[in-house]
């Protein structure tokens, strides 16, 4: 609940946070402080993470519904002094799903930031089986990418470990950029990368991508679209190699734009990734610092509203933005 704005009584046992209060409209608040419940720690937050799927979600309202403290990229500390990130999903740990380690997936799972306040505030409430406690040496830079690694990590569990194959990523985002770089950790062949943005194309090229173009040329063994539309749709199947996989994790467009004939004739896969399983996130904490994250970029959380205005209207510099409460 927003706090009202009237004498500075009344601002005891409240907190800053950047709310989504309208459609396109993001704003910094005084809101209440959470009140965790009995199975429930408060997290001071440290960093927190912009995610394309937010931009989209404001401009586009409905799986977000405002107002709403968004934010389910984020890290922090616990009240007696861990540094911990946060597995935003919340599942009900006992269905079918579930019990087969699926969580991600499960039929009423919440998730933080969407569903609940999100970590874009001074403090949050989080379930307390949701933490994952985080080395002193790691920076809160890379804990905050701690995430979006998941994702990656989740991705190429689907498509198989790229070993040998001929993998192309469209979308220079941080998702698409964190998939190339597991590509190249894990042995691909080569990696080839798509964006508009020459700026984008240009760190993928530093990060390890053979090719950075604004389409992708050539075919492929395994394509991850990270973008969302119905033209990369398309162009995800169009590319791959007869037999070949297209993993889909971006959102922008529920159309699906693609030949199903091609995909029937030619025996190429589509998957969809959403999230990730429990475990893929500790292995994503485990694996954080192992990453070039010179493309991340941290702002104050007072200056939250105009960097993801800015983002949101279209921007595309920073690739990455994280907030700093």
């Amino acid at each position: 609940m927003l706090a009202r704005n009237t004498d500075s009584c009344y601002f005891r046992g409240v907190m800053k946070a950047l709310v989504f209060t309208a459609p396109s409209v993001v704003e910094l608040h005084e809101v209440d402080e959470p009140s965790p419940r009995s199975d429930e720690i408060i997290i001071e937050v440290a960093t927190a993470g912009i995610c394309g799927s937010e931009l989209h979600g404001v401009r586009t309202p409905g799986f977000r519904t405002p107002p709403l403290v968004m934010g389910h990229e984020f890290a922090g500390t616990t009240p007696d002094g861990r540094r911990v990130a946060v597995n935003p999903i919340v599942s009900c740990g006992a269905c079918d799903l579930c019990t087969r380690g699926r969580g991600q997936l499960c039929r009423s799972r919440a998730i933080i930031g969407v569903h609940r306040p999100g970590g874009f505030a001074e403090r949050v409430a989080v379930p307390s089986s949701a933490i994952h406690v985080l080395p002193d040496s790691m920076s809160w830079t890379v804990a905050g990418v701690a995430e979006p690694i998941a994702n990656a990590v989740h991705i190429w569990n689907l498509a198989g470990l790229p070993a040998g194959a001929r993998v192309g990523v469209i979308g220079c985002g941080s998702i698409g950029l964190l998939c190339l770089q597991l590509a190249r950790r894990w042995g691909a062949a080569t990696v080839a990368a798509a964006d508009p943005s020459e700026r984008r194309r240009a760190v993928a090229r530093r990060l390890g991508a053979d090719s950075a173009e604004p389409a992708l040329q050539g075919e492929f063994d395994v394509i991850v679209d990270a973008v969302g539309l119905p033209v990369t749709h398309a162009d995800s199947l169009a590319r791959l190699t007869p037999g070949g996989t297209a993993v889909w994790v971006g959102l922008l467009s529920a159309e699906t734009g693609f030949d199903a004939t091609d995909l029937v004739r030619s025996e190429k896969r589509v998957l969809g990734s959403f999230g990730y399983t429990p475990d893929e996130f500790a292995k994503a904490v485990e694996l954080a610092g192992q990453w070039d994250l010179s493309w991340v970029d941290t702002f104050p959380l007072a200056e939250g509203a105009s960097v993801f205005t800015a983002l949101m209207q279209g921007g595309t510099d920073p690739i990455k933005a994280l907030l700093t409460p």
